[in-house]
């Protein structure tokens, strides 16, 4: 291609732009304002678009957010081949994206502001209880700090800007942490605990 033909080529749709950028994860209003727009403009094309792919644009504009699932297989129908890929969460993943969503809807319950900001120590503080007593401090937060950059890598937790020490709890989480999973994960947790506790005694 020449310069020339390089300079009439056109540049990639609004289209191309959300559904790219989707594919590589979800999409906030209040960090991509600008793809935000451009969603919102193309959000009937851009469901149509991933459908064929057996996906989903999942939009909630009172939460300001979206991202992709897979569709849901007809009873009569093949289902598609999976193009997002299930998680598998450790033991102490899934209790600190539990106690995550847990504090935030008594967040939501108690305060108008729409981001709930956790810090590094209260997040230590928070799983603790969910490890055995240990006498090696340091060793118990490295290994919270592993699970808490693993949610990070989720996309479910957010460094702030500047404060690394500081933490945004996505509101993102809510659509994959529903009142079910939770009601199901307590009841684990309660044996958990109980077990540990036995352990700890019998020590």
């Amino acid at each position: 291609m020449t310069d020339a033909q390089a300079a009439d080529a056109p540049g990639p749709s609004d289209l191309s732009v959300v559904v790219v950028n989707l594919m590589k994860g979800p999409l906030y209003r209040d960090t991509h304002e600008k793809l935000w727009a451009l969603l919102l403009g193309v959000r009937s094309q851009a469901t149509d678009f991933v459908s064929v792919l057996g996906l989903q644009v999942i939009i909630d504009d009172s939460e300001g957010y979206a991202y992709l699932c897979s569709r849901p297989a007809d009873d009569d129908s093949d289902e598609y081949p999976r193009l997002i890929a299930r998680r598998s969460l450790s033991f102490h993943d899934s209790v600190l994206l539990a106690l995550f969503r847990k504090r935030l809807a008594e967040f939501d319950a108690s305060s108008s502001d729409t981001r709930l900001v956790m810090t590094r120590d209260q997040i230590v503080e928070m799983l603790r209880l969910y490890f055995p007593e240990s006498s090696n401090e340091a060793r118990l937060v490295d290994n919270i700090d592993t699970h808490i950059n693993r949610v990070i890598d989720m996309g479910f937790l957010r460094r702030m800007r500047g404060q690394d020490n500081h933490f945004e709890v996505r509101r993102i989480l809510k659509a994959y942490v529903d009142g079910q999973w939770l009601s199901d994960f307590d009841a684990r947790l309660d044996e958990y605990l109980s077990d540990l506790g036995s352990t700890v005694n019998e020590v």
